[in-house]
Order: C-alpha cells, then sequence, then structure tokens
C-alpha cells in the first residue's frame, strides 16, 4: 500500500514577541493510503502544530511533506478538516455550512451556481448517513453539540476530499456521545476509504478508531513510538472491553508517562 502522507526530518519554530518556541524538530511520520492514523501525546508536545504542517497552514523550518506525491507548498485542496469546535457559521442553515467548501473549492467553485441543486442533494444525502436527515434546513443554534460535529464531518467531507485531518473533533462532548460519533466516523471512512489523520488526547478514541497510533514526545514534539493495532476489523464498541483493547492502552500510557518525565 503506497504512501498518503510522508513527513520527513520537519522542524518547526514559532517566532514571537515573547521568544520562540521550538514546536517540532526531526519529526517524521508516514501515513499509507486509505489508513486511519492517530497521533497522541502530552499537552503542547506538537500535535495540532504537525495537522498545521500537513494542510499547508503553516510551513516549517526544514524537513519535507509530501502528500500523494505531490511536496505541500501552500494550503492543500484535497484535505478535509474538523475541530473541536465545529465552528459552523451560525446564520447559515446546517446544508449550507455543509456545502461551503463547494463554494471555496476548486473546480466546485466555478460549478457551484450551476450545480447547486446537484450539490445540495449530495449534501443532503451525507448529513442523512450521519442521522440528519431531515435536519438541513436548521440552523446550528438549533442542533446539539453532537448534531454541530455530524454536520462538520459532513463539511470536511463534501467534496470527496482524499485526506481527512481531525483535530480533537469530539472532545467537547459527553462520552455517550463521543462514543456514538465514533461509530459515525467508523462507517463513513470504511465506506469511503479516505485516508485520516485523528490527533486526540484521547487513547480509547485512538485505539477503537485507528489502524495505527503514533506517540509523540513532550515538547519538541517527535514521533517516539509508532503502534500497529491488531484488533480485528468491524469493530465495535464491545471491543473497548477485552483484554488486547486494554493492553493497548497500557502501552500507550506507559510511553507517554514515559517521555513527560524525559
Amino acid at each position: 500500500m503506497d504512501s498518503s502522507v510522508d513527513i520527513a526530518d520537519v522542524t518547526l519554530t514559532y517566532h514571537g514577541g515573547s521568544g520562540d518556541v521550538l514546536a517540532l524538530r526531526g519529526t517524521s511520520l508516514s501515513v499509507r493510503r486509505g489508513e486511519f492514523a492517530a497521533v497522541v501525546g502530552p499537552s503542547g508536545c506538537g500535535k495540532s502544530s504537525l495537522m498545521k504542517l500537513v494542510t499547508g497552514l503553516v510551513p516549517p523550518d526544514s524537513g519535507k511533506i509530501v502528500i500523494f506525491g505531490n511536496k505541500v507548498a501552500g494550503p492543500v485542496k484535497i484535505a478535509g478538516m474538523a475541530f473541536q469546535n465545529a465552528n459552523l457559521l451560525p446564520w447559515r442553515k446546517v446544508v449550507d455550512n455543509v456545502l461551503l467548501p463547494l463554494e471555496i473549492v476548486e473546480p466546485h467553485r466555478r460549478q457551484f451556481r450551476a450545480k447547486k441543486a446537484e450539490f445540495r442533494a449530495q449534501a443532503e444525502a451525507l448529513l442523512a448517513t450521519v442521522g440528519l436527515a431531515g435536519f438541513g434546513d436548521r440552523y446550528p443554534w438549533e442542533l446539539s453539540g453532537g448534531m454541530q460535529q455530524r454536520t462538520s464531518l459532513c463539511r470536511a467531507l463534501i467534496h470527496e476530499p482524499a485526506l481527512l485531518m481531525l483535530d480533537e473533533p469530539f472532545a467537547a462532548l459527553d462520552a455517550f456521545t463521543r462514543e456514538e460519533l465514533w461509530c459515525v466516523l467508523r462507517d463513513l471512512w470504511q465506506r469511503i476509504g479516505f485516508t485520516v489523520i485523528l490527533v486526540t488526547h484521547d487513547l480509547r478514541e485512538a485505539a477503537f478508531l485507528a489502524d495505527r497510533i503514533h506517540v509523540m514526545s513532550a515538547r519538541p514534539g517527535r514521533i517516539v513510538m509508532s503502534k500497529e493495532v491488531d484488533l480485528p476489523r468491524p469493530r465495535d464498541l464491545d471491543v473497548c472491553f477485552t483484554p488486547r483493547f486494554t493492553e493497548i492502552l497500557h502501552e500507550l500510557r506507559a510511553k507517554i508517562a514515559e517521555v513527560r518525565q524525559a
């Protein structure tokens, strides 16, 4: 299986008035095409910085990032992104929030006016797959937090990106809603087959969803362990109560505790 994402010996420094912050140093990571990868580590280790580098939102000081064979030199159009906060536009209805990338990203942008009815039908169909059939004409403030995050996922996927970048997308939700959305994301990924990089503090989330989990060191961040998750697929939530799942969590926790003390 060929690579979707290759990060090679990347270093990143943030420059500010209160001094420079070395966020990443000598960071390397490879994600296979169609793989579900998770990145975990102690707070402030540079997980979100890694996401910004992969999507081209910030350039590295040194090193190279290649996505689907192309070196990243600016914002990446083939990536969808979802964050801890849904960040929906309150004055736009749910379906119009989902359609937003098609109004911005080429080649959809130039076709948007002519194909708006077709695109709207696609958005409504995608909303239905995450349990939001009939909610397209609501406003974000009429939805629960979990429903807003479902909408955010749909917005990230509407332009059929080859790569989905997720930065703590479920962290603000209650435990039951979070687990429900794990299953929604699992089903979307299995059905569509895009590549995923999930940044999370939740080791259970990483172990349930991912094929491989990358553990980062304390700042300046680098990958110190890559763990294959050998739990069979398809997975349901019962796998979280198996001895093997618990073993994986203990191994990840032990490694993170080690790097926090280093």
